[in-house]
């Protein structure tokens, strides 16, 4: 298993722990369930992303010196 598919499992569990502390539902209207859902999915989805591939590409700098 390569170590960037490792750093994503981390990193997905961060955000996710992160995202939770996180009251979005006050954001949205009531009764706005499913559009609360899909805005947090995306948002992990971004952060996720983001993170993993921030560090890995700090990783990828630091070999080559």
């Amino acid at each position: 298993m390569s170590v960037k598919y490792f750093l994503y499992l981390i990193i997905t569990i961060l955000v996710i722990w992160s995202l939770d502390s996180l009251n979005i539902n006050a954001i949205f209207k009531k009764h706005k369930i499913w559009q609360a859902r899909v805005f947090y999915f995306f948002l992990a989805i971004s952060l996720i992303y983001l993170v993993t591939n921030f560090i890995w590409d700090i990783y990828e700098s630091t070999l080559i010196f």
